[in-house]
């Protein structure tokens, strides 16, 4: 039995959503880290913030907060992606009989 095509929604993939946000997230701050040691100033209120949610990130400091920062937000960047795919999944898939879905 064929699909209607009307019904036909993809799901994100829970995987790879996190792997995009963890990379994503994840790397930009470890890049505004490294700006930071590299020109002063640079990305300090970031920097700051993310100080006051990570624990034991105490703002740029050298090479090892950077990747300490990096690191924190990869996870935060892969719980994000990987929340936001569920819930896609859960919203866009309401309704839509089980044997009417497509999954790429």
């Amino acid at each position: 039995m064929r699909p209607n095509p009307a019904a036909v929604t993809t799901r994100l993939s829970v995987k790879a959503l996190a792997v995009a946000g963890a990379v994503v997230f994840g790397g930009s701050m470890f890049l505004v880290a490294l700006g930071n040691l590299a020109f002063a100033g640079y990305g300090r209120e970031m920097l700051d913030i993310a100080a006051s949610i990570y624990p034991g990130y105490d703002g740029p400091a050298g090479a090892g907060s950077a990747v300490v920062v990096g690191l924190y937000a990869a996870v935060d960047g892969a719980i994000g992606g990987a929340l936001l795919a569920l819930v896609y999944n859960a919203v866009v898939h309401r309704g839509v009989p089980r044997g009417e879905r497509f999954s790429a």
